[in-house]
C-alpha cells in the first residue's frame, strides 16, 4: 500500500512538472502603471 501510494505522489510530482514547462502561459495583456512621487529620488 505504501509502494502504491509513493508511486502516486511521484507521478503527480512528475506529471505536474512536465505539464509547467511545456505549457504555454500566454503574457499578461493589461497595462499597469504605477506613479513614484518625485520626493523619492531627492
Amino acid at each position: 500500500m505504501l509502494k502504491i501510494l509513493l508511486l502516486l505522489v511521484v507521478l503527480v510530482i512528475v506529471g505536474g512538472t512536465v505539464f509547467l514547462a511545456t505549457w504555454n502561459m500566454p503574457p499578461p495583456s493589461a497595462v499597469t502603471e504605477k506613479v513614484i512621487p518625485n520626493d523619492r529620488f531627492k
